[in-house]
C-alpha cells in the first residue's frame, strides 16, 4: 500500500511489516487513548487497502476545524531526525570504545551497563541483553546422548530470532541445544506475558524484564494480576508454571559483569554494534 511504502522510506523504516501498521498499531492506540472511539488505521479486507482515519486529525476549536495533517507530519519528520541523530551518536560512541585501548575497559564497561538503565530505549535494551547473555551462557556446558556409551558435550548457545519489531511469534532469543525459549520485556502487564505463553502452546519461557524489582517481586505483581484477570486458580497457576525465569535488570548486569571477567567485555561490545546496526537498518539511515 502507498502508507507502508511511505513508511519503508523513511529512516529505520525499510524493514516495517504490515502487521506493526495496523493490528497493532491500533491495538497500542486503544491501550492509550481507551475513552476515544476511533482507531488510527482503517481497513478495507476486501480491497486489502489500508487509510489513516482522518477523524483523528480534526480539531474543533471554536465553531472552526483544523485539519492538523500537515503539522502532523512535519512533527514526525522532526522526531525522525532527532533519533536519527541520536542513534548515530549511540553507534559513534560505540565505536569510538571499540577502538580505546583495553586500559579504558571500565569505561566500555560504565557504558554497556547504562544502557541496561530502567528508562533505556526498548530495542537497545533488547540487544543489549542478547549481547549479555549470548556471552555469559556460550561457555556453559551440557551433556546429551541416546545412551551412556555416546554422551557428548555441547555448548549453550543462543540465537536472536530477528528485530524487535518483527512478528517473532512471542520469541526473541532461543537457546541450543535446551530449546530454552527467551522474550524481552517492559511490562508487567499480565495480559502480556500470558499472551506470549499462549503463542508458543504454553511452552515454558523465560521473560528478560526491563527492571529493577527482583524476580520473586514481579512473579508476586503477575500472580496479582492474573488472579484479578481469572478467577479460576488452577488457570493461574498454569500460566505461572510457564515462567521458566525472570532475569530482570540486576541479574542482567551480574551476568555482564561475570562474563567481562571471563574476558568477554570487548566480544560484547561487537555483538552490540552490529545487532544495532542490523536492527536499525544502519546503511540506509541519514
Amino acid at each position: 500500500t502507498a502508507l507502508l511504502d511511505r513508511q519503508r522510506e523513511l529512516p529505520f523504516g525499510s524493514k516495517l511489516q504490515n502487521h506493526a501498521l495496523n493490528h497493532r498499531l491500533n491495538e497500542e492506540f486503544r491501550k492509550y487513548f481507551p475513552e476515544i472511539e476511533y482507531i488510527p488505521i482503517l481497513r478495507d479486507i476486501r480491497e486489502n487497502r489500508y487509510w489513516f482515519n482522518e477523524n483523528l486529525l480534526k480539531i474543533k476549536v471554536g465553531t472552526r476545524t483544523h485539519n492538523i495533517a500537515q503539522a502532523t507530519i512535519e512533527i514526525i519528520d522532526h522526531y525522525v531526525q532527532a533519533k536519527v541523530i541520536a542513534f548515530q551518536s549511540f553507534i559513534e560512541t560505540c565505536e569510538r570504545l571499540k577502538a580505546i585501548s583495553d586500559e579504558n575497559d571500565l569505561a566500555v564497561s560504565q557504558f554497556i551497563e547504562g544502557l541496561l538503565a530502567p528508562n533505556a530505549d526498548a530495542r537497545i535494551f533488547e540487544i543489549v541483553s542478547y549481547a549479555i547473555l549470548r556471552f555469559y551462557y556460550h561457555d556453559q556446558i551440557v551433556y546429551f546422548g541416546f545412551d551412556l556409551a555416546h554422551i557428548k558435550s555441547e555448548n549453550l548457545q543462543l540465537f536472536k530470532t530477528g528485530r524487535t519489531n518483527a512478528n517473532d511469534g512471542g520469541i526473541d532469543f532461543v537457546m541450543r541445544p535446551l530449546g530454552r525459549f527467551f522474550q524481552v520485556t517492559e511490562t508487567l502487564d499480565v495480559k502480556k506475558y500470558f499472551l506470549d505463553i499462549d503463542k508458543i502452546d504454553r511452552f515454558p519461557i523465560s521473560f528478560v524484564v526491563k527492571s529493577m524489582d527482583d524476580g520473586d517481586t514481579i512473579r508476586q505483581r503477575l500472580h496479582e494480576g492474573a488472579q484479578r484477570l481469572y478467577s479460576i486458580n488452577a488457570i493461574v497457576e498454569k500460566y505461572m508454571a510457564c515462567i521458566e525465569e525472570i532475569i530482570n535488570i540486576p541479574i542482567l548486569i551480574n551476568c555482564f559483569r561475570t562474563s567481562w571477567a571471563q574476558g568477554y567485555l570487548r566480544q560484547i561490545l561487537d555483538e552490540i554494534i552490529l545487532q544495532s546496526k542490523v536492527e536499525f537498518n544502519y546503511e540506509n539511515v541519514g
